[in-house]
């Protein structure tokens, strides 16, 4: 299991055409990823969970991810969130 602390740094807001990219990208992983931040924790894949989320710029959110491509996974994830587009 591999968690990992990444401060949101996207140039759009999260609204739902930006977490809908978060959750293909989630999806593209085999492991299982969650987020979470302000004591709770979400699925990644799932799009209703993280339209529960609350996701802003500058704030820090929390990559966990346990399973067989879980580093890939956590840079995927870490890098959209940055602002980087793969």
């Amino acid at each position: 299991m591999i968690e990992k602390s990444i401060e949101i740094k996207m140039a759009e807001d999260f609204d739902a055409h930006p977490i809908a990219m978060l959750v293909q990208i989630a999806s593209k992983h085999d492991s299982d990823i969650y987020l979470a931040t302000e004591g709770k924790k979400v699925n990644a894949k799932s799009i209703m969970g993280m339209m529960s989320m609350p996701l802003n710029q500058g704030e820090s959110v929390t990559v966990i991810a346990e399973g067989t491509d879980e580093q890939a996974a956590v840079a995927a994830i870490g890098s959209y969130l940055n602002g980087k587009t793969e």
